[in-house]
């Protein structure tokens, strides 16, 4: 159908509608709509019909505006207005792909039409699409040369192509037409030039690079920055005297500052220990209360020398009552030398404190205060809990507690040695007690909170964290608002631990969301940036956004979906109770149906609580509706609603563990869960090829991690016993494992594996798994070898005979182990008397809940043998 053109009249009012689509005025563009559209000769004039899926869109109405719009494109395929308005629909469903091929299908109808060009670089840096954004952004800077938008935005696609010349020259010609005062204060212009000289430093253009921040240094705001650049410069251009000066005004600035000390060093370059040590001392005297100066030498230096620094580090730091002080060592505890020389000199100083108030008794007579055996005492607590020595690190941390009970700290410290004790609800109980002595503290406050979580009381924990959130909504709706993901994460393995599958899911899925509406919110930035001239902070966002999911909360939470996942694969959930199954199996009828009596009482109070939840919800919405109908603001289309029995009950559950992975694959290839979650999530769809990929690039990265070892042995197997695979793969298969295995068979392989690694536990316990997966006759042996505990074997710890105990208990070592299971119980015990996982069958963890929620200690917190 071809274009109509409107008479004046009309086309006024067009105008109107495209000004009250600027302007948010979707009510009044809607009237404007109707009016030409009532019209019976423009009554199918294409771009009217799709302004008013425009703006029907804005208001929420995105299956009326897609139809509208459809329908005006139709009518008028020519029109650069109604490809342009197709494109900005799909935009906003973020359909990116889609967008780019309607901007360009409006381009040809209108080559040079700026919007369009912006809006299609936009969407271009967005999906990273770099060659066609250069592309673009040298249209504009032809269209608009005068524009300083223009310039930059072409100089940026260079950038980020890493042709860093090409920017450099591109940011000097934009330079050269600003018209600037040496003697003005002008950010923008600031930021130009230092962004201009990363351009120069990342060329590898360093003496270019160094004259330029010459030049134009009276013109940069930022001096710090200059004088960090500079001496980076220098010590490119191996000019260390001129470095050596500019790091020693630096020091004077902040001599707290670790880089700054690193950077003096390879100026100077000190030939040995001594002489890296001489520069040290001489900080210590120009700045006699710096701590970093004293902290550094620690790294490098050994025996007596070591011995020395450390004692005035010390001591400087127990005097002073700096909490930190072992959170500054924690990186010398792999040295097991300076271990037993920190242990030695703290020990003798809380010896010596105690009788004569003194550090050593040979001192000049300089009595301590007595905060310096409190602050002793806390860092031997933090000490012992570290290498593993918890009743000791109990005794301190007790005895510190004795004299100073009002001290939040020592709670913390108590808590957090219950919890590498193996006592986490014992550990909660103190961080309780912790938040309690000061309820205004939001850190201390989100501590409570975690360690609730970790002990499995989700309740507890949302509402100790209700305290900080905003009235009116849920501590739970408000933390997911606010992308609280660190209580979200700990909240999925807190479900997933209690086999509240569906709960877990949706945490997991929340948190991805936060990672899509974080690469979705880089789009404001892309204009904002390049019109303030923030170019650095602009480019190091852009690579940000490119290893967003690369983040440990982003890994925790795919980790935790795909072994629901894997899990729901294994056993999928036919009713809503199968969750509860494996807990219920072992009740007597009596507990039973105390059990069902308490869930139906919940269950009912849940349901009264959920209704009016949803009223204050209905009514929220309601308000919010009403405000933004008045205010004519943007409404977006609701998102879809996560709901946990779905989630919990879905069809294809290796798909969205795919789904997952996908990310990990591509950002996180230096770990090996990577991997071996890839080969789990593999070997169960059957795809032999791409578990011979994950197996070879786990391989790769670690050939003798036991976990590794166990999908080998599986994938062996599995090669072995499949008879219908192509005659093409098979071929490929065997070639590779031969390669990977030489030629023995997987029992063989096994044997080989158990006798290179025969002192390492964690090792002993993969070969025991796979001698029970080869042969299930061999349940005594491997039993055996996974629950020797002699002194001999390393790697021994809490986590590792948690795992042995739990593969006695689910078969993964045969399903005859009734009488090692026991036994090793009780060995653990012994080990680890703290530890919930090793207490005996009729243990009860007493925890005491008082009426408003609060969690108190229990008594007998100190006696292990009474736990």
């Amino acid at each position: 159908m071809p274009s109509i053109t409107l008479p004046p009249k009309e086309n006024a009012l067009f105008k109107r509608i495209l000004r009250c689509y600027e302007h948010k005025q979707y009510r009044n563009g809607l009237k404007f709509c109707k009016q030409i559209l009532s019209n019976s000769k423009f009554a199918e004039h294409g771009e009217t019909l799709a302004m008013k899926g425009l703006t029907l869109n804005c208001l929420g109405r995105k299956e009326e505006a897609y139809d509208l719009v459809r329908r005006g494109l139709r009518n008028d395929l020519k029109s650069h207005v109604c490809w342009h308005v197709y494109g900005l629909l799909q935009r906003s469903d973020k359909k990116y792909d889609e967008a780019i091929k309607c901007y360009r299908n409006a381009l040809k109808w209108d080559k040079d039409n700026l919007q369009i060009l912006r809006d299609l670089s936009l969407l271009q840096i967005q999906m990273r699409d770099l060659e066609g954004y250069r592309e673009t952004r040298y249209q504009l800077l032809q269209l608009r040369p005068a524009q300083r938008a223009s310039w930059i935005g072409y100089a940026i696609a260079y950038h980020l192509l890493e042709d860093y010349e090409m920017a450099a020259k591109i940011v000097e010609e934009f330079r050269k037409t600003q018209q600037t005062s040496p003697d003005k204060v002008d950010y923008e212009y600031s930021e130009l030039l230092l962004y201009q000289n990363q351009l120069l430093r990342e060329a590898e253009l360093f003496k270019e690079a160094l004259d330029h921040l010459t030049s134009y240094e009276k013109q940069i705001c930022d001096k710090l920055a200059v004088e960090e650049t500079r001496g980076e410069l220098l010590l490119k251009l191996d000019r260390a005297g001129e470095a050596t000066e500019v790091y020693h005004r630096l020091l004077e600035r902040n001599p707290e500052n670790w880089s700054y000390y690193q950077g003096l060093e390879k100026a100077l370059k000190p030939k040995s220990a001594e002489d890296k040590q001489k520069i040290y001392e001489d900080a210590w005297v120009k700045y006699p209360k710096g701590l970093v100066p004293r902290r550094l030498p620690l790294s490098f230096l050994t025996g007596e020398k070591f011995r020395e620094c450390l004692d005035r580090y010390l001591r400087m730091n127990f005097s002073k009552g700096c909490p930190p002080v072992f959170t500054t060592l924690k990186s010398l505890y792999h040295h097991k030398d300076k271990v037993a020389i920190i242990e030695e000199l703290v020990v003798g100083y809380d010896k010596s404190l105690k009788t004569c108030k003194m550090f050593n008794q040979n001192d000049d007579g300089k009595i301590e205060p007595p905060t310096t055996l409190l602050w002793v005492q806390y860092f031997l607590a933090q000490h012992f809990n570290h290498i593993g020595k918890h009743t000791v690190a109990l005794e301190y941390i007790n005895t510190a507690i004795e004299s100073t009970p009002t001290l939040i700290e020592l709670f913390l410290i108590k808590a957090k040695i219950y919890k590498h004790a193996g006592n986490i609800r014992e550990a909660a109980r103190w961080m309780d007690e912790a938040q309690a002595l000061d309820t205004a503290d939001r850190f201390i406050n989100s501590k409570c909170a975690k360690y609730l979580l970790k002990a499995g009381l989700i309740k507890e924990a949302e509402e100790m964290c209700s305290k900080f959130t905003r009235e009116g909504t849920s501590a739970v709706e408000n933390l997911n608002e606010m992308q609280c993901m660190w209580f979200q994460t700990e909240c999925a393995l807190a479900y997933k631990s209690l086999n509240k599958y569906g709960e877990a899911l949706k945490k997991c899925h929340e948190i991805e969301r936060h990672f899509v509406e974080i690469t979705d919110d880089q789009f404001d930035f892309h204009t904002y940036c390049m019109r303030k001239m923030t170019l650095r902070s602009y480019v190091d966002l852009l690579n940000l956004e490119d290893v967003l999911r690369m983040h440990p909360f982003y890994f925790k939470a795919a980790r935790t979906a795909i072994e629901i996942y894997l899990s729901l694969h294994d056993n999928p959930l036919s009713d809503d109770n199968k969750e509860s199954q494996a807990d219920n199996a072992n009740l007597t009828d009596k507990e039973l149906k105390k059990l069902r009596n308490k869930q139906r009482r919940a269950q009912k109070k849940a349901q009264l609580e959920e209704e009016k939840k949803n009223a204050e919800k209905e009514k929220q919405l309601k308000n919010q509706k009403k405000k933004k109908e008045e205010d004519e603001e943007e409404i977006g289309g609701p998102k879809e609603e996560l709901i946990p029995e779905k989630l919990a009950k879905i069809e294809n559950p290796l798909e969205e563990a795919v789904k997952f992975l996908t990310p990990l694959k591509n950002l996180v290839k230096n770990k090996i869960e990577t991997h071996l979650l890839a080969f789990e999530i593999y070997l169960r769809k059957e795809k032999y090829l791409l578990m011979l990929q994950s197996v070879k690039r786990a391989y790769s990265l670690d050939p003798d991690h036991p976990w590794l070892h166990q999908c080998l042995v599986r994938f062996f197997k599995g090669v072995s016993d499949s008879k219908d695979m192509p005659e093409a793969v098979q071929t490929v298969l065997k070639q590779e494992i031969t390669k990977l295995f030489g030629e023995s068979d997987p029992k063989t392989f096994n044997k080989n594996f158990l006798s290179k690694h025969a002192n390492s536990i964690p090792h002993r316990v993969a070969a025991a798994k796979m001698m029970v997966f080869l042969d299930s006759s061999s349940e005594g042996k491997a039993a055996e070898l996974a629950t020797s505990l002699n002194e001999s074997l390393t790697d021994r710890s809490l986590q590792t005979c948690a795992e042995v105990l739990q593969a006695l208990r689910d078969g993964s070592l045969g399903s005859q182990q009734e009488k090692f299971t026991e036994s090793y119980r009780v060995s653990c015990h012994g080990l680890y008397p703290y530890a919930v996982a090793f207490m005996p069958p009729g243990y009860q963890d007493n925890t005491a809940v008082t009426t408003n929620g609060d969690l108190s200690p229990c008594d007998h917190e100190d006696l292990p043998n009474e736990m």
